[in-house]
């Protein structure tokens, strides 16, 4: 599988990742899921420290017994659990990061992060003493390279300018293509990674998401991703499917080093790593992609 360098640092991904998000917290079979993603050539593995509350990250440690040096592993930070208070709260302080990364390290059974990325994030945080938690725990050899996971401009913006981010995780696909005006050029532009969460758009994209459509995506109505479906089987042909076919749009952006879906099944996982293999899309394609689909733009996440 290609692998692509990460922003200016030295980590180089498969460019089909796994998210692990969507394991679940069956152990056995989620752990069957990662060791086949490895054997699928899928080195780029995803994980936070909010999902099922660590156990997520508890699952991808025990999958990576003896093989962590295989991975390039990356995790996240900023949502903390408070005594007595219902949900998660937004913490991105400097104590906050540099005590939770250690619980992180425990959970993941390993001493170091390949790409520890903020959570989220808003202008109203403390950016500077933010920048300064990840600083600190690169030269202490913590992690390797940080990033954050984002899809507010603004913020996005921020980090660009005032810290060393080798990548900006974000959802983009063929049904969101908010990046596309105002991220990606900003990105590509400062060496910047784009990481694409959600290349299949919540399934919706995939052979099977026809029933997915009636609840609408974002701002488009059931019947437009109805259409838009139905003009993109013109894109499928012998070895690369609608998903397929999805995934390899969201690669198709220079600034993008690596998509990211979800598998919940073996024969997912085994057919997203195969976009990998799959004819990539032509220039001519993408443009064609872009005229049947809706070139959308942030509004709220500012």
């Amino acid at each position: 599988m290609k692998k692509n360098r990460l922003g200016s640092s030295e980590l180089y991904v498969s460019e089909i990742g796994l998210g692990c998000m969507s394991l679940g917290t069956e152990e056995k079979e989620a752990v069957r899921l990662i060791h086949e993603a490895l054997e699928r050539g899928i080195t780029f593995l995803d994980t936070a420290d909010l999902y099922d509350a660590g156990r997520n990250e508890e699952i991808v440690g025990k999958a990576l017994k003896g093989r962590r040096g295989d991975v390039i592993l990356a995790t996240k930070v900023g949502n903390r659990r408070i005594p007595g208070k219902e949900g998660w709260s937004w913490d991105p302080s400097k104590a906050y990061i540099k005590s939770a990364v250690k619980e992180s390290l425990r959970r993941l059974q390993t001493d170091y992060i390949d790409l520890y990325q903020l959570h989220g994030g808003t202008l109203d945080d403390p950016i500077d003493e933010t920048i300064e938690a990840f600083e600190e725990l690169k030269r202490e050899g913590v992690i390797r390279s940080y990033g954050i996971s984002s899809i507010r401009p603004n913020v996005i913006r921020e980090y660009a300018k005032r810290s060393n981010i080798v990548s900006v995780m974000s959802q983009y696909s063929i049904l969101d293509r908010r990046p596309e005006e105002e991220v990606l050029p900003l990105l590509a532009e400062q060496g910047i990674s784009v990481i694409a969460r959600g290349p299949v758009a919540s399934g919706v994209l995939a052979e099977a998401g026809a029933g997915k459509t009636a609840k609408g995506y974002l701002d488009h109505a059931p019947e437009e991703l109805v259409e838009i479906r139905g003009k993109l089987e013109a894109f499928v042909r012998p070895g690369r499917s609608m998903s397929q076919t999805a995934i390899r749009y969201s690669l198709g952006h220079p600034a993008v080093a690596a998509a990211i879906p979800g598998a919940s099944s073996v024969n997912q996982l085994i057919h997203n790593a195969e976009a990998s293999e799959s004819p990539v899309l032509s220039v001519e394609e993408l443009e064609q992609i872009r005229k049947i689909s809706r070139a959308n733009v942030y509004t709220a996440h500012r």
